[in-house]
């Protein structure tokens, strides 16, 4: 039995997908829709090229745990991060031309391969996650629309 789950939310941001696609390259405006507990800190040199990796820390009280994230998709538009450690999966961002601006596409799939670690997130946090996915795209359509 897979263990396999997709989150997958999408907006429609009244901007160029260039313009969008500068919030998912720019850490500066990365940070600005980033949920506030969770932190984003590069492995090197900033980048979204293929290959450059980061940290992605939740921070919450008494433990901070960390995935690192690959990036192993990446052409205008659309930029993957690959990650593995209590989540294995990869985080798909892709900007769509719209006649109104920009489809922005964001799917989470991920396994969790602890069954404890999978029950915890399921009974706890699955559906806080799925909000804040959607939470995130209206910050981040906020932030896009105002860099025009």
């Amino acid at each position: 039995m897979s263990t396999r789950q997709i989150f997958e939310h999408s907006i429609l941001i009244r901007a160029s997908a260039t313009d969008v696609e500068q919030c998912l390259t720019r850490q500066d405006l990365m940070h600005r829709w980033l949920n506030p507990a969770l932190r984003c800190d590069p492995i090197g040199d900033w980048s979204t090229d293929l290959g450059a990796q980061s940290r992605f820390v939740i921070q919450v009280p008494l433990w901070q745990p960390a995935l690192v994230s690959t990036v192993v998709e990446r052409e205008p538009g659309l930029i993957v991060w690959a990650f593995a450690g209590f989540f294995d999966g990869q985080d798909r961002w892709e900007c769509r031309p719209d006649p109104a601006g920009t489809q922005l596409l964001n799917r989470f799939e991920f396994e969790i391969p602890n069954p404890v670690v999978q029950a915890g997130f399921n009974w706890f946090a699955a559906s806080w996650t799925q909000r804040d996915m959607a939470a995130q795209l209206r910050r981040l359509k906020q932030v896009a629309e105002t860099q025009v």
